[in-house]
């Protein structure tokens, strides 16, 4: 990324890893996972269980799938609200339910890969999977691939400081010579729900996910690419493109 790593880091520490945050909004943030959570989903999960399991599978909490998840199996990805560097907003994934007003069926991609990074450790792992695609459906129009990461502290959240910091972040570089583009956006607030929703639980590691025109699920893969897996990917994308 462009912009200095310890920013980066600052960026992606929780509210209550925040240097900045007193005890006072430490204990409100503990109340209201409390509240929310019952103490089962996410109260004994923090930095320290994230590197244990880290350190054991190095991101790999799953082997993607091999093959395409049918259509009648799989489920709708979870609305997520992101930010283009420029302040730009836009909602994922871009699909004929509920598409952003002003685009047409006509811009609906079949097949939208979605990386996405809590941490900074994970962007290597990224990488792995995005610039592969970016490769081989880089002629593609029908191909979208959204490379997005979580700002999840509530200060850093505040619309004042959440301009100031999309001016310096990474930004989308179009390559001409290309039709598929890298896009870089960027999630903040709280994203509990969210990652709820799709069972995230380890920050540390990238999730990788493949979306229909329809905005469902058909495949996932985690952490750093293996060779067989950008293959399953790469065959699943193009099963998507042939779907009428």
């Amino acid at each position: 990324m462009n912009h200095p790593v310890s920013l980066f880091f600052l960026l992606t520490i929780s509210p209550t890893e925040h240097p900045l945050a007193s005890s006072t909004f430490t204990s409100w943030g503990i109340r209201k996972r409390l509240r929310r959570s019952g103490l089962g989903y996410e109260m004994n999960r923090g930095y320290f269980a994230d590197m244990s399991e880290f350190k054991q599978h190095g991101g790999k909490i799953a082997m993607a799938n091999k093959i395409i998840i049918p259509a009648v199996a799989a489920v709708k990805f979870p609305a997520l609200e992101v930010n283009y560097s420029d302040g730009r907003s836009l909602k994922l994934p871009i699909s004929s339910h509920g598409n952003e007003a002003g685009t047409s069926k006509l811009d609906i991609p079949k097949a939208s890969l979605l990386c996405l990074s809590f941490r900074a450790s994970s962007q290597a792992m990224i990488d792995s999977w995005s610039k592969p695609f970016f490769d081989a459906f880089s002629d593609s129009k029908n191909v979208q691939l959204y490379e997005v990461s979580f700002v999840d502290s509530w200060f850093l959240s505040l619309n004042p400081i959440k301009r100031l910091l999309l001016r310096i972040m990474k930004k989308s570089k179009p390559d001409g010579k290309s039709v598929l583009e890298r896009q870089i956006v960027y999630s903040f607030g709280d994203h509990y729900y969210f990652r709820k929703e799709l069972k995230i639980l380890n920050l540390l590691t990238g999730y990788m996910f493949l979306v229909d025109k329809f905005g469902r699920i058909r495949w996932q893969g985690f952490g750093l690419a293996a060779e067989e897996e950008l293959a399953s990917l790469l065959s699943c994308t193009t099963l998507l493109l042939e779907e009428k």
